[in-house]
């Protein structure tokens, strides 16, 4: 399935970088933003009446979806590493078509069995990132591009939260029925992002030339790539897991930790993570002025350990306090989430792109 206009294809690429960089920004962000509307809003729930074995409802249910996404993100290094070009913009479309439909029967099974459709939920969404950046890699412009993806998952994330909330306090929704309303309004905007994406043409010969041409992938390429590099992959990758682990309890307990600093506005979600998406969209952005990979990799690692740093600093200054503020909380909050954020971006738009330009095997990212 092709989406693609050639006259406006033609026009991207002879157009100069900061148009084609602008259109893209716009895509990536479009479509990654309303892919959070299918994946997200039901952690604006708090579920506080139901426990099950003993087991808070909602560790369960979030147990269930990260356990699906995260298979998905196994079952993507051969799917996504092997798709060619024409299948990513109907790939995403069919991915977060099934990740809505689970939502279905999850707002009306039982409760034993809905922790299962949201396993169903969450295993097609881990993919759909990788399609998404797809369309990115391997440009000079890389860094700037992928900044504006991945401000869409940290804005993103408020927002659908806010609009759930919203959905069940203005409007009566029951928070089981929440997330797949909420999806259901993200659509035509996802249709229009998908749209764009499409349109964005391969990268050029000068491109190439800079960071190395990037290919499909496939498993044997895979495995000899990974036992020539196993040292270094290996580091990077349990620095990313440590980062997933953080971000994640931060962003799927953020209603129960607003909630503990007795702030219980739905717009709160949002706000906060705008202030942080400003923020780390223009400190990841920065490399892009790098031209040299090594030394490009070399300040997104230090840029990395600086932000951990900060995590920890921001932490230990509050440890102890016991009457928060609006004003505080929403400090801490976003000291927190820049700190997480500006490594775990760093990793999305820098650090493996500039690897493979690097060490230019044969690869993607």
């Amino acid at each position: 399935m092709r989406f693609q206009s050639a006259y406006i294809s033609t026009r991207l690429e002879q157009s100069n970088r900061g148009v084609l960089t602008a259109w893209s920004v716009v895509a990536a962000f479009t479509t990654y933003f309303c892919m959070y509307a299918f994946r997200k809003p039901f952690t604006v729930a708090q579920y506080e009446d139901l426990v099950f074995w003993g087991i808070g409802y909602k560790v369960i249910l979030l147990f269930a979806q990260v356990s699906g996404y995260a298979l998905s993100k196994l079952i993507g290094i051969k799917v996504i590493s092997e798709m060619t070009p024409h299948r990513r913009a109907a790939m995403i479309l069919t991915l977060i078509a099934i990740a809505h439909l689970a939502l279905l029967p999850y707002a009306i099974a039982p409760y034993w069995l809905k922790p299962v459709f949201l396993f169903c939920n969450g295993l097609p969404l881990g993919m759909v990132f990788g399609c998404v950046f797809a369309f990115l890699e391997g440009r000079r412009v890389t860094e700037a591009m992928a900044a504006g993806l991945c401000a869409s998952f940290i804005m993103a994330s408020g927002t659908v939260k806010s609009a759930g909330a919203i959905l069940m306090q203005s409007y009566g929704v029951s928070e089981f029925w929440m997330p797949f309303l909420t999806g259901a309004l993200f659509w035509l905007p996802l249709l229009a992002g998908v749209w764009m994406l499409e349109q964005i043409p391969p990268p050029s010969e000068l491109d190439e030339t800079a960071r190395s041409k990037r290919s499909p992938f496939n498993g044997t390429e895979r495995r000899q790539f990974y036992s020539r590099n196993a040292l270094g992959l290996s580091v990077l990758i349990l620095l990313m897991v440590l980062l997933t682990i953080f971000r994640s309890v931060r962003d799927d307990y953020a209603a129960e930790i607003w909630s503990g600093f007795g702030v219980e506005k739905p717009q709160i979600f949002a706000q906060s993570e705008f202030v942080v998406a400003i923020v780390v969209i223009a400190l990841s952005a920065v490399v892009v002025f790098i031209g040299a990979n090594y030394r490009a990799f070399l300040t997104g690692m230090i840029m990395v350990g600086l932000g951990f740093g900060c995590a920890l600093a921001t932490t230990l200054s509050y440890w102890g306090t016991t009457t928060w503020t609006e004003a505080a909380a929403f400090q801490f909050m976003v000291l927190i989430g820049i700190s997480l954020y500006v490594p775990y971006v760093l990793f999305h738009t820098t650090i493996y792109e500039r690897v493979i330009a690097m060490i230019r095997d044969k690869s993607n990212v």
